[in-house]
Formats: C-alpha cells, structure tokens, sequence
C-alpha cells in the first residue's frame, strides 16, 4: 500500500521492511502480551536494533537523522501486521522531538541516544483531570526556589501512557511570566524516582499492553537544568511536541484501520454461505472498498502534514497534522466496524481478535484530541470563523 509518487524509494524499502518484522510478530504475539499483562519489550527491542525507534532523530545522537515521514511508515506498519508499539508516538516522536529542537547539548547528550536505541524510554504528561483540552487551565505550577535555583512543581495529570516502563516524564507545567504575572506553559523532565512524584494506574476497557496513569506532583523538586528550551518560548515547543503526536496518532489509526480491512478481506474471500464467497456480494464488497478508500485518504492527508513538519512548516503542519488525525481516526472507526460487521458473529470472537479493536479505534477520536476540538481548531484557524470557546 505505498505509494510511490509521494514517497521516495528510501520510504518504500522501509515500509517492506518494517511490514516484515511485524508479520514475524503478528497479532497472536501482542494479544498475548496483553493477556499477560508484559509489555511488548522483545519487538521493541529488535525494532530497536534494526534502527526504526529513532529514525525521526539526529544521526549524532544515534538517531537515522530522518523525520517524522519515517516514523510514521515504521508505527503504520506494525499497526497494519497488528502489533502496534503505542510508545512510539511518545518516547521518539514527542520527546525526542522536543529534546532533540529545544533542549541543551547536555539533555540531548543525555537523552537522545537511549531514545534512538531503545534503552530509554520517556513519557508525556499533558492532560489533566479539570483541564481537558483546554491546555490554558493546566494547573501544574513550577516555580523557582531563590534560595536554590531548583524549580519546585505541583499538580496533577491524567492518562498518561507508559510512566512505569518510562526513566523519566515530560511534564507541561505553568511558570508565571516576571513581567505581565501571567503563566506560561513551561516543559519539565522529571525523572521516574523524584521524590513527590506519585503515579496510580488507571483501569482502563482497554487490551494494550500500555497502561494509563494518574500523576501527583507534590513539591518535585528539579534542577535548574531539568527545564527544556527557553522559559519564554513554551507554546511554541510545546506544540513541536504536539504536531508529532497527531501525525502518529494518525499513523496509528491508519495501520489498526488497515489491519481490521485485511482481515475481514480474507474472510470475504474464503467464507462461503450460498454458491459464492460473502465477497463477490457488493453488500459486502462495496462498504470494504470504501473503508480502503477512506483509509488511503487520510494515509495522503499524514503524508502531507509530516512532510510540511519536517520542512519546518509548523504553522502548515499544525493544520495538516490535525486534519489528518480526524480523518485517520473516523476512517480506522468505520473500518474496524465494517470489518466485524463483515465476520458477522465470528467478528466478536477471540479467535478472531476483531473485537477489542472497537475500543482501540475510539482512542484515537479521543486522544490526544477529540474531533470536536479539531473542528473547532479548523472553523476558526482555516476557515476564518468566530471562535467558539
């Protein structure tokens, strides 16, 4: 499913190879991951050793000096042999970028090779449980110990994936601006074992083998250098951050979406009731040609806000990368629901593992933003409409 007028040859020869790893790992390996309650740590350590975790980061860091073009093809693909590794979106994509365009020499230094070789894993902690999407009402405050120089944080946050396989937690906290006493949001890493910093999973009705978290930030105390970038220039870096994160987001719908469409194809194939397979009926047919449609849609829309991101377009990518986030995730929806509806009964069994998709695909109409705040986002930003919130 490449294609080869919007990607290079580069593009296609991973994708093959990325595609060839995850057959070799499949749906059977991560459902079992997930039934025993273990991470998906053996394909992430041979992804890791074939170069694909940190191909978005810097060669003098380890990384494949690539972007998020190339991230993207290696999530899609696992996702699409059934075995997507969710920290992807958030260890190299989020905080990689972050680090690698705003921190200091020694935070790249420090972070940078163990995130482009898989030894190190890092977190995100955005969200909050009064704030929402409103990024504004974030009440995790840091402030500066005079005394010390170190910056103290308080607050909390919600849904946060994979802080217990995680070093340390990329924290968005407020600082108050000297001048106008207004807050400004400020990145922060945490380490995993701060004293003050408290985690509590979450239960989610969710099969991943990533698990949710609700933080406590209790008077963490951090190191001046623990502040990524410039005090002053927050949402800007904030946002290099959250251009990634809706891309993979999208690249996750994509390759869950694709996984669903092929499975119900090979049924539609092979499954027979009366003189025919089910899929020479265009009932069946008609709706899995338009799932693959739509899916190939939203693959382009991905193409394009990656390649405006890595051309340093952040102001194009920010649109792109929201447009093709909601269009990933209601293409990976219908397609999971036309998949199951296609295996009729069978769609609902464990042998066929079609039903704990239902759950994944709406993660990805939820998180890391709803469509509704992407509607919102395009009304106002693309379409010059009054502002509704």
């Amino acid at each position: 499913m490449s294609n080869p007028v919007i990607e290079t040859s580069e593009h296609r020869a991973l994708r093959e190879a990325v595609a060839a790893l995850g057959k070799r790992y499949g749906r059977e390996y991560f459902a079992r991951v997930v039934a025993e309650g273990k991470h998906t740590d053996d394909l992430w350590a041979e992804a890791a050793e074939l170069g694909y975790l940190g191909v978005n980061l810097p060669e003098e860091y380890g990384g494949g000096g690539g972007g998020i073009a190339e991230l993207s093809i290696v999530l899609e693909e696992l996702g699409a042999a059934g075995c997507p590794l969710l920290m992807l979106v958030v260890s190299p994509a989020i905080c990689g970028t972050v680090i690698a365009r705003f921190g200091t020499e020694e935070q790249k230094r420090t972070w940078l090779p163990g995130l482009s070789d898989g030894s190190r894993k890092m977190a995100f902690g955005i969200t909050e449980p009064d704030a929402g999407s409103n990024s504004h009402r974030i009440t995790t405050t840091a402030r500066r110990d005079p005394a010390t120089g170190e910056w103290v944080l308080n607050g909390r946050k919600v849904f946060i994936s994979g802080v217990d396989i995680a070093e340390a937690t990329l924290i968005v906290g407020r600082t108050e601006d000297a001048r106008t006493g207004k807050l400004k949001p400020c990145l922060f890493i945490v380490p995993r074992d701060a004293p003050g910093f408290g985690r509590s999973q979450i239960s989610m009705e969710l099969a991943a083998p990533e698990k949710q978290f609700e933080l406590t930030l209790d008077d963490v105390r951090l190191p001046a250098e623990a502040l990524v970038g410039d005090e002053d220039a927050g949402l800007l870096q904030l946002f290099a951050g959250l251009n990634p994160e809706r891309i993979m987001t999208a690249a996750f719908a994509l390759g869950m979406g694709r996984y669903a469409v092929d499975r119900a194809v090979d049924y539609a194939r092979t499954r027979q009731v009366w003189k025919e397979p089910i899929g020479a009926h265009q009932a069946v047919a008609h709706p899995l040609a338009q799932v693959h449609i739509e899916l190939e849609l939203a693959r382009l829309m991905m193409q394009k806000a990656a390649h405006l991101y890595d051309a340093g377009d952040d102001l194009g990518a920010g649109e792109a990368a929201n447009m093709a986030k909601y269009a990933a995730a209601e293409a990976a929806v219908k397609a999971v629901d036309q998949a199951v509806h296609t295996l009729g009964g069978n769609g609902l069994t464990h042998e066929y593992g079609l039903a704990t998709l239902i759950t994944a695909a709406r993660v990805a109409r939820i998180a890391p933003v709803s469509r509704e705040m992407i509607l919102n986002y395009v009304s106002h930003q693309s379409l010059g409409l009054p502002k509704s919130y």
